[in-house]
C-alpha cells in the first residue's frame, strides 16, 4: 500500500526540515508548547479511527491501544510543559567581574537544539514509540524539526498520526518541513536518512541489530552524529534468599504476570531470574511454573515477531542442560506466542552466551547458583540492562553489598521488589542502561530528560544584554530557573 520513498523525496524531506530548522529554533518556548499540545489535541479527536486502525495492524487490544494512545498524548503535553519551563535548558550564568585580575569575563551557557532528527517507529509500540511517540515529542521539546520513518508492521497508523501532527502544524502556523512522514520496507531508507548531511540525531527504539546498526551508520558520516537507540534487555532479576523465604508464592504470581504483560513484548520483560540453588527456589520454580501453564498463548504484534521468538525460544530450549519447567497448558493458534519458562545452572549460563541473549517474547529462564558468589559472578557477566530488580529484605541488602555494586554497573532503573514491566513517564525515570541496552547510558528515553538528547550546549561570552537569547538575558524574561554565579535563582540580574 505504501511505496518507499525515492531518494528524491529524502532529500527534498530533509532541505525543507533543515530550513524549517532555523526559523523554528527562534521560537518561544510557549509556541513549541502550543504545537505539541496541538499534536495531542488531534490525536485525542481522531481517537478511534487510530485506536481501529493499530487493532487491525498490530493485534493489540483495544483496551491496550487506548491506553497508550492517552500516554502518548500525556507525553506530549508533559514535554511540552517541560520545555515551556526550561529547566531542561540548564542556563548558566556567570556575571563578569571588571575589576578582578585578570578581569573575570561574562560567560552565559544554555543547551541549544541540534537540529533535524531522525525518528524510526517501533514495532511494539504503534503510539507511544512511534511516530508522535517519546522520540518527537523530545526533538519538538528541544527545538527540532522530525522526519520520521515509518515502522513497515503498522505502516497505516503512522500515516494517520503523521496526518494529525501535520494539521496540527498548519493549525499553529508552524514553518513548512517541521514535520515529515517516509516510509520504507527495507533498510535503504534508513541508511539514506541517516546518511543524510542535514540530519543531525537520530531517535530508535527496536532490536540490538538494528539500532547497532543505526549507531555505526552515524558515526561512519563525514560528520558523526549522535545515535539513541534503545535496543534490548533481559532485565535480571535477582531472588535474595531471606525474601524468597518469605514471598515465594506472592513473587511467583507477580511474575507470571510480568513475563506474560502484552505477550512479553515489553523492552523491560524480565527474561532472566537468578536464585541460588535450595528449597525455597525450587519452590519458587514450581509456584511461577503452575502459574504459567495457566495463561493462555496469544496472538503477538506481527507474524514476523511471531516467527523470531519461536526460534529464539526453540534455540534456548535445545541447549544443553536447559531444562524446560513449564509451558502454558493450551494450544496456541498461528503467530501466537506460549508462556515458557525453562531452568539452568549459574555454571552452564556463564559458559554459554547464547543464553544471555534476549527472547522477544512470553519467555523467562530462571538461573540456579550454587552460592552468593556464583550469583554474584552472573551479576558481573551480564550486559548493560535497562532495568534490573532485587527482591530483597533490608537484611538481604545490607549482607549483600558486592552483588549490589556489581547490579549497579549494569543497569539504568535498579527496582526492589517489584517487576520491571511499566514506564512511568516522569522527571526521575531513567528508561536507558549501558551498552548494549541503549547506544548512550547518559540520556533517558521516558520522561522530561529526554529532551536533552537532541541538544548540546553553548556558551556566549561578552555578548551584551539585548543581543543574548531570552533566555540568557539579565531581566530573565521567560521567569525560568537559572544558575546565576552558582546560585539556582529565578531573580533578574542587576
Amino acid at each position: 500500500m505504501f511505496t518507499d520513498a525515492t531518494s528524491e523525496e529524502i532529500n527534498s524531506a530533509m532541505k525543507e526540515a533543515w530550513l524549517a530548522f532555523h526559523q523554528y529554533r527562534k521560537l518561544p518556548l510557549k509556541s513549541r508548547a502550543d504545537f505539541m499540545r496541538a499534536i495531542g489535541d488531534e490525536l485525542k479527536n481522531n481517537e478511534d479511527e487510530l485506536v481501529q486502525s493499530a487493532m487491525k495492524e498490530t493485534n493489540l487490544p483495544e483496551a491496550r491501544l487506548k491506553g497508550e494512545l492517552a500516554r502518548t498524548i500525556f507525553q506530549l503535553n508533559q514535554y511540552g510543559e517541560a520545555a515551556e519551563r526550561g529547566e531542561w535548558l540548564e542556563v548558566r550564568i556567570d556575571t563578569a567581574v571588571p575589576d578582578k585580575n585578570p578581569p573575570k569575563l561574562d560567560i552565559r551557557k544554555m543547551l541549544v537544539p541540534l537540529g533535524p532528527v531522525v525518528v524510526f517507529g517501533a514495532s511494539n509500540f504503534p503510539f507511544a514509540y512511534s511516530t508522535a511517540g517519546g522520540d518527537t515529542a523530545c526533538a519538538f521539546a528541544a527545538g527540532c524539526p522530525v522526519i520520521v520513518k515509518a515502522h513497515p508492521a503498522h505502516a497505516e497508523t503512522s500515516e494517520k498520526v503523521a496526518g494529525a501532527i501535520l494539521k496540527a502544524a498548519d493549525k499553529c502556523n508552524m514553518p513548512k518541513g517541521i514535520f515529515a512522514h517516509l516510509h520504507g520496507a527495507g533498510i535503504e531508507v534508513g541508511k539514506a536518512l541517516v546518511m543524510h548531511e542535514y540530519t543531525k540525531a537520530v531517535g530508535f527504539t527496536g532490536s540490538l541489530a538494528g539500532g547497532k546498526q543505526l549507531f555505526d551508520w552515524g558515526n561512519q558520516r563525514k560528520v558523526p552524529i549522535p545515535v539513541f537507540s534503545e535496543m534490548g534487555s533481559i532485565n535480571p532479576v535477582f531472588l535474595l534468599p531471606e525474601k524468597l523465604k518469605q514471598s515465594s508464592e506472592e513473587i511467583a504470581k507477580a511474575y507470571a504476570g510480568s513475563i506474560t504483560l502484552g505477550v512479553g513484548q515489553f523492552c523491560t520483560n524480565p527474561g532472566l531470574i537468578i536464585g541460588i540453588e535450595n528449597d525455597d527456589l525450587q519452590k519458587f520454580i514450581s509456584e511461577l511454573g503452575n502459574e504459567i501453564e495457566k495463561i493462555a498463548p496469544a496472538k503477538m504484534l506481527h507474524p514476523g515477531i511471531a516467527k523470531a521468538f519461536e526460534e529464539k525460544r526453540n534455540t534456548a530450549l535445545h541447549q544443553n542442560n536447559v531444562t524446560t519447567v513449564s509451558v502454558s497448558g493450551i494450544l496456541k493458534k498461528e503467530n501466537e506466542g506460549t508462556p515458557t519458562i525453562a531452568t539452568a545452572t549459574g555454571e552452564v549460563f556463564l559458559s554459554n552466551p547464547v543464553l544471555h541473549q534476549e527472547v522477544f517474547g512470553p519467555y523467562s529462564l530462571v538461573i540456579a547458583c550454587k552460592d552468593m558468589k556464583e550469583m554474584v559472578g552472573v551479576a558481573q557477566h551480564l550486559e548493560g540492562q535497562l532495568t534490573s530488580t532485587l527482591m530483597a529484605t533490608e537484611k538481604d541488602i545490607l549482607e549483600n553489598d558486592k552483588l549490589i555494586e556489581a547490579v549497579k554497573n549494569i543497569c539504568g532503573r535498579f527496582i526492589l521488589n517489584g517487576v520491571p514491566t511499566g514506564v512511568e513517564v516522569c522527571l526521575s525515570m531513567q528508561h536507558g542502561g549501558p551498552f548494549p541496552a541503549t547506544t548512550d547510558s547518559r540520556f533517558t528515553s521516558v520522561g522530561a530528560d529526554g529532551i536533552k538528547r537532541f541538544a548540546r550546549p553553548m556558551a556566549f561570552q561578552n555578548w551584551p544584554n539585548s543581543l543574548l537569547p531570552d533566555e540568557l538575558k539579565n531581566e530573565n524574561l521567560l521567569g525560568i530557573w537559572r544558575t546565576v554565579n552558582n546560585e539556582l535563582t529565578k531573580e533578574v540580574i542587576h
